[in-house]
């Protein structure tokens, strides 16, 4: 299991440097942080510009492979990441950020795993009847649903969910309430509640999309030969299915649990800036606006480490399930 897993950790990194490379090109091609400095006023001389985009490693008239080969060396040798178009630290606004999404982005896809693993577990054994019917109507009104308008119908009923004093009995702003005093179980409490709806918001998405895949895949073990020889062998119907056939039928799902990561990280942009939750999402969608290269290709790094982290904690999750793939 260890060799197979050091070969998918070997591929992954390959992966890792052609997917910056090409962030960073398409990045260079799509944004033009030129116009950005000429758009100022007072209007600053064509010199001064190009002086400007050269000292950020920016600059559109350097060839994109010069200043990836400067901006890679910087990354490998220093652990720096450049400078924003504002010319200050990308590493400084990564390092605030990076907190507050990983915080939202674990908790989400987690929930959203766990809750559609057991949902459409569960509907697969009480097929048609009722709480199959349930959860399948809750999955598609769901799915029919992007995180943004989830993420707004969650706020508005923060909004008018209000105690007799008019305060707020939720909070939906930001991740955690400025100038908090208490101790450590206070500002638990405080994270805990401002959490709650963004990670819903994600979480709910998650539930959707596991819950009809594994569905499927728990029916296709419900009436198989090993589940049917567990029970003549003295296991109870329960035990049988949690032993046998949930986890074979998690297997093929393994897989998605991965690369579903970077559709939640694309829903939680949305999320982080419908409830200002100042975290990657919200920076990329800034960078974009403001021109801002090294932003973006930061950004762009930060989602393939998350997702290839995903990828690779997947492929443990198959071999730990299935003892096939460890020979």
């Amino acid at each position: 299991m260890i060799g197979y897993l050091a070969r998918r950790l070997g591929y992954y990194a390959v992966l890792l440097v052609v997917a910056v490379f090409l962030a960073y090109a398409l990045a260079s091609a799509a944004l033009g942080p030129r116009t950005y400095f000429e758009a100022k006023q007072p209007r600053p001389s064509a010199a001064a510009v190009d002086r400007q985009l050269t000292a950020l490693n920016i600059n559109d008239r350097t060839p994109v492979t010069t200043r990836f080969g400067v901006w890679a060396e910087d990354l490998v040798l220093h652990g720096d990441l450049g400078r924003t178009i504002h010319d200050t630290s990308v590493n400084e606004e990564f390092g605030r950020r990076i907190w507050v999404s990983l915080r939202l982005l674990l908790v989400g896809s987690l929930l959203g795993m766990a809750l559609g693993v057991a949902g459409g577990a569960w509907s697969a054994v009480k097929q048609y009847r009722l709480p199959d019917r349930a959860l399948t109507i809750l999955s598609f009104v769901l799915l029919s649903m992007p995180v943004f308008l989830v993420a707004l119908f969650l706020k508005n009923g923060a909004i008018a969910a209000k105690d007799a004093t008019g305060r707020e009995v939720i909070p939906f702003v930001g991740y955690e309430t400025p100038g908090l005093a208490g101790g450590v179980g206070a500002h638990l409490a405080d994270w805990g509640l401002h959490l709650l709806l963004p990670t819903l918001a994600l979480a709910l998405g998650g539930l959707a999309t596991y819950s009809r895949y594994q569905r499927s895949t728990m029916l296709d073990v419900l009436g198989s030969d090993y589940l049917r020889t567990a029970e003549a062998k003295g296991l109870t119907r329960n035990r049988a299915l949690l032993k046998h056939g949930l986890r074979t039928a998690v297997i093929p799902m393994s897989t998605m649990f991965a690369y579903n990561f970077l559709a939640l990280f694309t829903g939680a942009a949305f999320t982080e800036t419908i409830f200002a939750w100042h975290g990657m999402g919200e920076w990329f969608i800034q960078a974009i606006n403001e021109q801002d290269v090294n932003a973006v290709v930061a950004v762009n790094l930060f989602a393939a480490v998350t997702v290839l982290a995903a990828g690779f904690l997947a492929d443990a999750l198959h071999a730990a399930l299935d003892p096939r793939v460890r020979y």
